[in-house]
């Protein structure tokens, strides 16, 4: 089910870039050491902005943070770029940009023929893709330019987030932390507020079985301090507080999921190519984007233009 078709991770989607623009967060979603790709990936934008023309405009499609328009006017200063996304809530448009929110790539209020060149970095093959691919058909000027970095299944991105995954799901559903902390929340008026040790003790574990940082850690960890610092606090209040972790940690497994479902779609060459091709685009190259310091393909460049 793709991000528009799915109300849980739309949902999911725009409470990360809530999150984000209130915490001032970069908005990446990649591993710690594979922070490299971002470099990559800039590389590899520089690349693409050489083959588009001096001015125009340009359509940013899921635009997130807006950092591939902002990428792109760096070479090209008299482009006007627009990002898009489905997301309610973005931080703000990158200086000299806009960007509108709560904007379907399958179904885009935008005229025809508008843009010089539309772009998406993870973000196309979150959609319907023939849908979308007919969307950016209908926006882009003949002889327009498009180019999008998409996911691989067999990528570090995807690997890293399934392993978060589960991780959290050891913390909430094996461990069933949030519903002891719960609980001990009710011998509170009785004047028994204490940690349980189940809880003390969570973090300490997550640490050894995944390690420190991951979110086997970070949520038993949060859960804990939420209750020594709560432990002077009303109970209502504390719980909201375990309410919140709860959500944001359903809110990641469900990027997760849709994280997930986008790689397969771009695992399935020929599905994605004929998506393209129905909707009157052709890809005419495509290239790994490799992380610098492992050599690894963590994602692909691909430059398309109508068919």
């Amino acid at each position: 089910m793709n991000a528009e078709q799915n109300p849980e991770s739309k949902k999911a989607w725009s409470d990360f870039w809530a999150q984000n623009r209130s915490s001032g967060q970069d908005g990446g979603c990649l591993p710690s050491k594979w922070q490299g790709i971002d470099a990559a990936q800039r590389a590899a934008w520089q690349s693409f902005a050489h083959t588009l023309p001096a001015k125009g405009h340009g359509l940013d499609i899921a635009t997130g943070d807006g950092r591939v328009m902002a990428w792109l006017l760096k070479n090209k200063p008299n482009f006007k770029f627009l990002g898009v996304d489905l997301a309610q809530a973005l931080p703000p448009a990158p200086k000299g940009t806009k960007a509108k929110p709560g904007v379907p790539m399958e179904r885009m209020p935008l005229p025809d023929n508008k843009f010089d060149v539309v772009v998406s970095q993870f973000g196309f093959e979150y959609g319907d893709l023939p849908k979308a691919a007919a969307e950016i058909a209908r926006v882009l000027k003949p002889g327009g330019k498009v180019g999008l970095i998409t996911h691989r299944i067999d990528g570090p991105i995807l690997k890293h987030n399934l392993e978060r995954r589960s991780q959290i799901q050891w913390a909430l559903e094996d461990q069933d932390l949030i519903a002891i902390a719960k609980r001990s929340l009710q011998l509170w008026a009785s004047g028994i507020r204490s940690v349980p040790p189940k809880i003390t003790n969570a973090p300490i574990e997550g640490a050894q079985k995944f390690g420190r940082g991951s979110a086997g850690w970070e949520i038993p960890e949060a859960i804990r301090q939420t209750l020594v610092m709560g432990v002077r606090d009303h109970p209502a209040n504390v719980a909201n507080m375990l309410d919140t972790i709860a959500m944001r940690a359903k809110n990641e497994i469900g990027r997760i999921a849709s994280l997930e479902y986008a790689c397969k779609q771009t695992a399935d060459s020929d599905l994605f190519l004929t998506a393209l091709k129905d909707g009157g685009l052709e890809q005419i190259d495509r290239t790994d984007i490799v992380d610098p310091g492992s050599g690894s393909p963590v994602a692909d460049f691909r430059s398309i233009t109508h068919n």
